[in-house]
């Protein structure tokens, strides 16, 4: 599928945000945790939760939804083994710990997800294996086991990883003894997914300088909980409503989630203003943006999935900014498209920030140097991957001319209707 868009249209109107791809996949893994029905509200109709009902429903969960309301209940696991899925995706590894709780061993399909380089998975298995988890890593599955069930244990992360953080807590809620989470993420996502365990019956806190402590509990019970507004639609909208020099008022966007972008957006030449229905956005300088200089962060700094649709403002910026990845050592294949479109984009190994990195002296393509403003102009272009989906399309609505985007499935897997909802802020996008 592909997506044909004919740019330069002003983007103004409302768009409410869909519930967040990165709490609602992982709550449904949290579900597998009790025998009970757990209901999910604002879930949404997106590639990744159909993947991850796909491994649900091969565990043996029964599901069914009605709108954005989403019923799970796994009475039993029926099946351990997850030999393959119809497509990979990063949640598999999560449901580990929930399989080893309720049955003593599990086997999962490895990693996928976005290709935007290697996403180590042995910060998970250390964590897994410190708690009692014998686990085999093979070429497409990892195979495990804890026959004498799960205990709690004092584990130092040696990277706030979002994942393992979550596969630890996972983990940890029905095992005997106190966790102890050193260096943990501490994503609003992650507090999401926490939220709900506690409503289930499991005992979490946080504790002073990235500590998280489980207390392990015997049995879980059904909850019901609604899942926080996607931050990295926020993001997006609100780029755009600046990039097209148009208006948006992006319904359910928190601030406290968004603070850090909010004031890149703000120096960068946007601006907007906080309202109880949401944020509204737009463009607060007359001509060119001003130059930024971005460096992602693991919470609360600049999210990494943020520098791609906010790359697209800096092709727009009145001299040199730069953007210092520090999470992902390869996420810049989408320069290489905006180049084509018209943009200076130099890709560089050196560090462009004031940042410690762990890809110093490492020679990973991790910075990248903009120059402007440049007028963008229409190109034919393949998504490399969700985010860089998002900036293709931000920078073919800010462009003159037809682009045509092919490969959508991977926007598909974290935008709902995108299209659609688009088309109602005025954009000139059809799916084909």
């Amino acid at each position: 599928m592909k997506f044909v868009i004919k740019g330069g249209n002003k983007l103004i109107g409302e768009i409410k945000l869909a519930g967040a791809k990165n709490a609602a996949t992982k709550m449904l893994v949290a579900s597998l945790l009790t025998s009970e029905p757990c209901v999910l509200e604002n879930f949404p109709d997106i590639g990744d939760t159909k993947i991850t009902e796909e491994l649900c429903r091969s565990v043996g969960s029964k599901i069914s939804r009605e709108g954005s309301v989403l019923k799970i209940e796994t009475p039993e696991i029926t099946n351990s083994k997850v030999v393959s899925l119809t497509r990979r995706n990063r949640i598999p590894i999560l449901a580990l710990g929930p399989l080893l709780s309720r049955v003593g061993e599990a086997e999962v399909p490895v990693l996928g997800g976005d290709r935007i380089g290697p996403r180590p998975v042995d910060i998970h298995i250390d964590a897994l294996t410190a708690m009692g988890a014998k686990i085999e890593t093979l070429d497409d599955r990892y195979v495990a086991s804890a026959p004498q069930g799960l205990h709690g244990a004092e584990i130092r992360l040696r990277y706030p990883s979002v994942g393992a953080t979550e596969n630890t807590i996972l983990a940890a809620v029905l095992a005997k003894g106190r966790t102890e989470i050193q260096n943990a993420a501490t994503e609003p996502e992650i507090l999401d997914l926490i939220k709900l365990l506690q409503k289930m019956g499991a005992i979490i806190e946080f504790g002073a300088n990235r500590t998280i402590y489980i207390d392990g509990v015997d049995t879980l019970h059904g909850a019901t909980h609604r899942i926080m507004p996607d931050r990295n639609e926020a993001v997006s909208f609100a780029s755009l409503a600046v990039a097209t020099n148009g208006r948006i008022l992006v319904q359910d966007a928190h601030q406290e989630s968004l603070l850090t972008f909010l004031n890149v957006l703000r120096r960068v030449g946007g601006d907007y203003k906080v309202l109880d229905s949401g944020i509204e956005f737009w463009k607060a300088v007359d001509g060119p943006l001003n130059p930024t200089m971005i460096e992602t962060d693991t919470y609360p700094g600049f999210m990494t999935d943020w520098q791609q649709p906010v790359a697209v403002l800096l092709t727009q910026a009145d001299g040199v900014s730069s953007i210092h990845e520090t999470v992902y050592e390869d996420r810049f294949g989408y320069a290489q498209d905006l180049n084509l479109m018209g943009a200076e984009i130099k890709v560089q190994a050196k560090c462009l920030g004031e940042l410690s990195c762990r890809f110093s002296g490492k020679d990973f393509l991790h910075s990248a140097q903009f120059t402007g403003p440049r007028k963008l102009h229409a190109a034919n272009l393949t998504v490399r991957d969700l985010r860089s989906g998002i900036a293709h399309v931000i920078a073919a609505l800010t462009a003159e001319g037809e682009s045509v985007i092919d490969g959508i499935e991977e926007l598909d897997r974290g935008y709902e209707n995108i299209d659609e909802r688009l088309r109602k802020l005025g954009a000139n996008i059809k799916r084909e």
